[in-house]
């Protein structure tokens, strides 16, 4: 089978698999470095904070991912599951039942993404190795490798890289799980050399720098990810800055919002995927009755143990804020919930906070102490 043949053919199986794009580009890609080659500068600035995984040489040169690499074989798969966007629902999640709510974002509420995409990846390397018995090797990577997966996405022609550094697609917008395939096969690629990628279709458009609470964004299409929520409440392992606080509202691991805001998310496709539906979780605050990660209980996860934490995110990619962070995030939530001294819940998030705040974890009480003084 020529390089074409196996380029369409791989992407069929892709599509047979439950992804909904796919795309091959070239390892040697005449404009591959085009992003790659300010990745150092980027560096530089400090923008990546604490993820010193990012500096790995490899990033900034694709030929390193594999010896003998020719092609790239890029997939995505939607993850938008049909429920309110946090924009929609935080303004409103105090109301009706008197529970301070937070926000987990849209890609941790069902299993753990790595694990989804590895089982497809790997299914879609079998196919191959089946089809075509010669030897060539194929590495599947998850969002866990040296591999940029949205400029390879863009340079595939799936997309185009947005002014909030998200990939996005004209018809699926930016809820997109990306993986990759690293191989020794040579492809067709997706997009001839001498043509140029997806068009960059923002526009004018400023929607979600305009809409970032931390100002994370120091221009467009440039991210500092030191200020950015999701950051400051995944990968922070330490205190998180103090001026930075008030401006996280609810957040209780990652942030959509400036993906809520963007137009092309505003009639995004939705996935009926029971692996990114929200999970339910067997106990509450308010009763013994489920409830689920969307807009969770603030005191609930604030009351997590080392064990709950632990038996109820088995699986998921909450696992790995660690249970000190997801703690220390939703006492910062609760200092942000603004919640009315007369409210029935009141006295319980005090005294949940009060019992925090005497923690023998130093990062847990720090925050604790940090939400008293702003509700009392």
């Amino acid at each position: 089978m020529d390089p074409a043949g196996r380029t369409n053919w791989i992407c069929n199986r892709a599509r047979e698999l439950g992804f909904e794009l796919c795309g091959i580009v070239t390892v040697d890609h005449p404009h591959g470095l085009d992003e790659l080659a300010h990745l150092p500068e980027w560096l530089d600035r400090g923008y990546a904070g604490e993820m010193q995984y990012l500096y790995d040489p490899r990033r900034s040169d694709p030929s390193l991912a594999m010896p003998g690499a020719r092609s790239f074989i890029v997939v995505a798969l939607n993850y938008n599951s049909p429920h309110p966007y946090s924009t929609d629902v935080l303004p409103l999640a105090n109301s009706g039942d008197d529970l301070p709510r937070g926000w987990i974002s849209r890609y941790a509420w069902g299993d753990d993404y790595h694990q989804v995409l590895w089982e497809k990846l790997n299914a879609l390397t079998a196919s191959m190795h089946a089809e075509w018995p010669e030897p060539f090797e194929a590495r599947a990577y998850a969002d866990t490798g040296p591999i940029l997966e949205r400029v390879a996405a863009k340079h595939a022609g799936l997309g185009w890289l947005a002014k909030n550094t998200c990939f996005i697609n004209e018809d699926l917008g930016s809820w997109l799980f990306l993986g990759t395939i690293v191989t020794t096969l040579k492809l067709e690629p997706s997009v001839a050399p001498a043509e140029l990628p997806a068009a960059d279709l923002c526009g004018n458009c400023t929607l979600c720098l305009d809409a970032c609470p931390t100002q994370a964004f120091p221009a467009p299409y440039v991210l500092d990810a030191r200020k950015c929520i999701s950051y400051l409440t995944i990968e922070l392992r330490g205190s998180i800055p103090e001026a930075l606080r008030p401006q996280m509202g609810r957040a209780v691991i990652g942030c959509d919002i400036c993906q809520d805001v963007c137009p092309w998310n505003r009639k995004s496709a939705t996935t009926s995927l029971p692996a990114f539906q929200p999970r339910s979780v067997s106990a509450t605050i308010a009763s013994d009755t489920e409830s689920s990660l969307f807009a969770p209980e603030l005191e609930w996860i604030a009351s997590l143990t080392q064990e709950d934490f632990s038996r109820i995110f088995r699986g998921s990619a909450i696992k790995r804020a660690k249970w000190r962070g997801i703690v220390r995030n939703a006492c910062v939530a609760l200092g942000n919930s603004q919640l009315d001294r007369k409210s029935k819940s009141y006295p319980r998030v005090i005294s949940l906070l009060q019992q925090l705040s005497a923690s023998p974890e130093p990062l847990i009480a720090e925050h604790a102490n940090w939400a008293l003084d702003r509700l009392q």
